[in-house]
């Protein structure tokens, strides 16, 4: 029954070594514990106040973020818009200098079709000229085979040369 009543003596000496404990504790561990619990806290602090510094940039980053995608965004559609008008121009300006050129081509095409004309025009006369002499020539060697017929056409020539007057 020792154990569960303690003598005197055992009381007293637990006393004393609970106070010595005690005592050193106090002195040497309880400030090196408090120590590096402060040390603990403030390094949880920093971590959170580091921690609250990492997500208000994060917040600010995403705002950044945005701002940039709707930046970016509206650049985009100036230069699709640039573009398309860009590509309206060039083509209206090749379908303008196209139709320059087929209008070019065709005012030369009528000045060829036009000396062309005038050079069938002037071969076709030239051909009928020539037609109409050779008709004469038949006609005059049929008329003028007889000797007769000669000196009266030859009468008619000279007196038809002196009804016209001589322009000097």
């Amino acid at each position: 029954m020792n154990l569960v009543t303690p003598d005197f003596g055992l009381l007293f000496w637990m006393v004393v070594i609970f106070g010595i404990v005690f005592f050193l504790l106090a002195k040497f561990g309880f400030p090196i514990i408090t120590d590096m619990v402060d040390k603990r806290s403030a390094k949880i602090a920093q971590s959170l106040k580091d921690a609250d510094e990492i997500q208000a940039r994060m917040a600010a980053w995403k705002v950044e973020q945005a701002r940039m995608l709707e930046e970016a965004r509206k650049e985009q559609s100036a230069i699709l818009k640039e573009a398309t008008e860009t590509k309206a121009r060039i083509v209206a300006d090749a379908k303008a200098q196209a139709k320059e050129e087929a209008d070019k081509i065709l005012a030369e095409a009528r000045v060829q079709i036009e000396a062309e004309k005038q050079s069938a025009l002037a071969d076709v006369r030239r051909e009928v000229a020539l037609l109409s002499v050779q008709v004469a020539e038949k006609v005059l060697r049929g008329e003028l085979s007889d000797d007769g017929n000669q000196r009266a056409f030859i009468d008619k020539l000279v007196d038809e040369a002196n009804q016209v007057p001589l322009n000097s």
